[in-house]
């Protein structure tokens, strides 16, 4: 075990103490003892129950007796392995030099211990620390030289005082009313004081609720701060709301303009001609010879005809009053409210033995030019603008009629295109002209 090894009482950093306190001589011990100022304090007496823990040592010759602190010995040698901690068990003989370094320890530590308690600063100390302590009681002694300087100023200047009055001759009763003029100033002088320590005390709890209403303000300050920053960060999501709003506003605006533009009647129903057909979402309307247009298709178009009729009047409010129609795609008919209240079919058959059915979709026909025309005499009476270029008279729409039956087929092909010209004029109307 290193015996040289200690603690730095103030940082607890092991140090290396130096050889010459380590191998102290006796004599040179006693030199130190006798130098040491007598003890005057007690805060390194160990108490009973420390006493109890650590066994005493018998003293040096011309040693006093001493207790040890926890923090001076750093470690305690472990026993030799091998022995038995029983009371009967005797110890090994030990070599003058193990008790040599044993009793250099052990003067040592008395040692430092001894220099703890007679001063205010436990030992040792490192380097550093011993550094910083040396610049301490270096300040303290200006300090105290500082403050001797004064009482000496001071009792000198009391020393010419009284020289001078000794110089000025006094009488006794003018000194004593002096002495009695001073005692008076000094009473005022104490209650003077007296009223400036309860205006310092005053002003120290006015200090203190200052000081109080100032944490106060500051935490409210800090609480506001805090909701500033919170609105700050609220305004700014609310702005990127408000912006991400806009811009899908704008382009709902440009998406409603566009489709405000646009005719949806025109795409659900377009209307146009292939040579001489007229045609109703390319479906071919009417029959020429040399042109074999299937009757299943001639049925779908009017099917699509009597539906465009029908949106044209619920979009204008407008209702037939002897007839009504039932657009049912190629099976379509025209029921009659009025008188026999019959049912017309829209659609044919071509067949030619079926003059029956022929005859009653000759009636369809012309019960829907029969509604056409009271419908372009309502849209005629709500803007007598519009034009239409075929005039419609019982079953004629132009110079044609509608009736399929003791008719030609370019002439009955020819009065279907008037219809559907008459349709797309009314639904431009209905759409985009003054009703619209």
């Amino acid at each position: 075990m290193n015996t040289s090894a200690a603690v730095c009482q103030q940082c607890k950093d092991v140090i290396q103490l130096d050889p010459s306190l380590v191998d102290i001589a006796p004599s040179a011990y006693d030199t130190i003892i006798s130098a040491l100022p007598p003890a005057t304090r007690s805060r390194h007496t160990a108490p009973r129950s420390a006493q109890a823990k650590h066994p005493q040592l018998a003293p040096l010759p011309n040693e006093s007796f001493v207790l040890l602190q926890d923090s001076i010995i750093r470690n305690v040698p472990p026993s030799p392995p091998g022995t038995r901690s029983s009371r009967s068990a005797v110890s090994k003989p030990r070599s003058n030099s193990q008790q040599e370094a044993e009793s250099s320890t052990r003067s040592t530590v008395r040692l430092l211990h001894l220099i703890s308690t007679r001063s205010d600063i436990d030992h040792p100390l490192c380097r550093d620390c011993t550094h910083a302590l040396l610049q301490s009681l270096q300040a303290t002694a200006e300090e105290l030289k500082r403050e001797r300087d004064g009482y000496i100023a001071f009792a000198n200047k009391e020393l010419r005082k009284e020289k001078e009055r000794e110089a000025e001759g006094l009488s006794k009763e003018e000194t004593d009313k002096k002495i009695e003029k001073l005692k008076v100033d000094e009473r005022s002088l104490i209650e003077q004081l007296k009223e400036l320590e309860i205006e310092e005390q005053q002003l120290s709890e006015e200090l203190a609720n200052l000081e109080q209403e100032e944490s106060l303000l500051e935490l409210e300050e800090a609480n506001f701060w805090r909701n500033h920053n919170d609105n700050i960060l609220a305004l700014d999501q609310q702005a990127s709301l408000l912006a991400s709003l806009r811009a899908a506003y704008a382009a709902d605006s440009a998406s409603l303009e566009k489709l405000e533009r646009s005719n949806v009647y025109n795409d659900a129903f377009c209307i146009g001609h292939d040579g001489v057909f007229g045609t109703i979402n390319g479906l071919r309307l009417g029959r020429v010879p040399g042109v074999p247009v299937e009757w299943a298709e001639i049925n779908a178009a009017w099917g699509q005809t009597l539906l465009l009729l029908h949106t044209i009047a619920r979009k204008l409010d407008y209702k037939f009053e002897n007839y009504r129609l039932v657009p049912m795609g190629s099976f379509s008919r025209i029921e009659k409210t009025t008188g026999d209240k019959a049912s017309y079919e829209l659609y044919g058959s071509g067949h030619v033995g079926r003059l029956l059915h022929n005859r009653r979709f000759d009636l369809g026909m012309v019960a829907f030019i029969d509604c056409l025309k009271s419908l372009i005499d309502y849209i005629k009476s709500q803007d007598p603008t519009v034009d239409f270029p075929h005039a419609i008279s019982r079953e004629k729409i132009g110079d044609v009629s509608i009736k399929l039956q003791f008719n030609q087929e370019e002439a009955w092909t020819r009065s279907l295109r008037h219809v559907l010209l008459a349709l797309k004029i009314c639904l431009k109307w209905a759409t985009n002209g003054v009703n619209g």
